[in-house]
């Protein structure tokens, strides 16, 4: 496909998820910093994502938002790089997944505000207990190599990108499972690749 690929960042944000994605299928892309505040919500970047928010990518004329449809739209459109599921591995990728952008995005959200949803309320939240997310998340990088069996996938990707987050700001608890996943993990060239222009961008937008 010969359509521009465009990357709406910025360093300080989930973004690094998508440049993370972006590096590991391997793809020309052009970058387009925004800052927080006017750069996000100018009307010229609102009519490609109303909620003002970052990351979002342009393929041609097609716009993806929120970094799981990211993740999943680029390992689709991409095939050739492996990153999206077999058959028999699309029950456990989406799974976790959607588990990463739906409990454990909003427990740790949550949990970060200093917000308790109160025990008798739990069954009210998609997202339940912030122990019953840890156990579940546990579980998940427990059973098999990567999230979806023995290949790395997109959904390590993005389940990978959250736990080394809240391990390194802790945010999610230091559960030796999630430090063993995500070291086996971490080393990819390619999230080394997207660290280090994610730091460099940093440094730039501090500077400017």
């Amino acid at each position: 496909m010969t359509e521009e690929l465009v990357f709406y960042t910025n360093p300080m944000s989930r973004g690094r998820i998508a440049r993370w994605m972006l590096e590991e299928i391997g793809q020309p892309y052009r970058t387009e910093l925004l800052t927080f505040g006017d750069g996000m919500k100018a009307p010229e970047y609102l009519r490609l994502n109303p909620m003002g928010k970052v990351p979002a990518i342009r393929h041609g004329d097609t716009v993806v938002t929120e970094c799981a449809a990211i993740c999943a739209y680029l390992a689709e459109t991409f095939p050739e790089k492996g990153l999206a599921p077999e058959p028999e591995e699309r029950a456990a990728y989406y799974r976790w997944m959607f588990f990463a952008a739906g409990p454990l995005e909003s427990a740790v959200t949550m949990k970060a505000l200093g917000f308790e949803i109160p025990a008798e309320r739990l069954r009210m939240a998609g997202c339940g207990s912030f122990g019953d997310v840890m156990n579940t998340l546990e579980k998940a990088v427990s059973g098999s190599t990567y999230l979806a069996g023995e290949r790395f996938t997109a959904a390590d990707v993005y389940v990978g990108s959250h736990i080394g987050w809240g391990l390194a700001f802790g945010s999610i608890e230091k559960r030796q499972a999630f430090i063993d996943y995500f070291g086996r993990i971490s080393e990819r060239p390619a999230g080394k690749r997207a660290k280090a222009l994610d730091d460099e961008a940093g440094e730039r937008m501090q500077a400017a």
